[in-house]
């Protein structure tokens, strides 16, 4: 510890060596960070330049007061620069097949509700559009604005940002990509309530009635799919 203190004393006061040193001794979290990037458009190498260009960052910025390890530090700012790259450069997009899928659901919702007066069943959607429950889960976790991790569930209820976060660790936010990735991965009932109480901020009661289950239910599914979440997260 004493060692690796006196390297990041060193770099923050411009020893290149020290920099080295330390990039040298972190490649595998900058390339385990780089790869969760892989297939957004960008190559393998030029990821990992900007996750060493975020962990330099994070070097000049760390302090010990912070009272957490560096490596944790480190992580949302690698991540961070990846992500910066990648939304001004563009790279990371939709697709555009899933694009018009989700505003297929949209109009249709929307004509449901005009229709019927109330917010339509995820069965009718699926009947006005032609696309399976799964499909549409898909097309709106895939399509939804990265400010649901700050949505509350419902009613005054948690944000999927602060179920999923480590008390003590808050550095270690996930990434908007890793969290839709994990979310495709749940089984369709979990991944339905997901997207219903924190892309849609629907209350449990509102997801039951929309999934034609009880509230229990709702309660004992999302709690499944938060844990699966919060492991394939770590």
């Amino acid at each position: 510890m004493a060692y690796a203190h006196d390297l990041l004393e060193r770099a923050r006061e411009g020893d290149r060596a020290a920099a080295e040193t330390l990039l040298e001794a972190n490649s595998g979290l900058i390339w385990s960070i780089a790869r969760r990037y892989f297939g957004c458009g960008v190559e393998g190498d030029d990821l990992y330049q900007l996750g060493c260009l975020g962990f330099l960052k994070a070097v000049q910025s760390f302090s010990a007061e912070y009272g957490t390890r560096f490596s944790t530090y480190a992580v949302p700012k690698i991540s961070g620069e990846i992500r910066r790259f990648l939304r001004d450069d563009g790279a990371v997009k939709v697709s555009r097949s899933l694009k018009e899928r989700a505003q297929a659901v949209r109009m249709a919702r929307k004509a449901l509700e005009q229709r019927l007066g109330r917010e339509p069943a995820l069965s009718e959607l699926s009947r006005e559009t032609g696309f399976t429950p799964e499909e549409i889960a898909e097309a709106e976790t895939a399509t939804a604005a990265a400010a649901s991790l700050q949505q509350e569930s419902g009613e005054d209820g948690p944000t999927l940002e602060e179920l999923l976060s480590d008390p003590g660790q808050e550095e270690r936010m996930i990434e908007t990509l890793a969290l839709r990735e994990a979310i495709r991965d749940l089984p369709r009932q979990e991944r339905m309530v997901i997207a219903l109480r924190y892309y849609r901020g629907m209350t449990q009661t509102q997801a039951a009635e929309l999934l034609g289950v009880s509230q229990v239910q709702v309660s004992r599914l999302e709690r499944r799919a938060v844990e699966a979440l919060r492991k394939s997260l770590q």
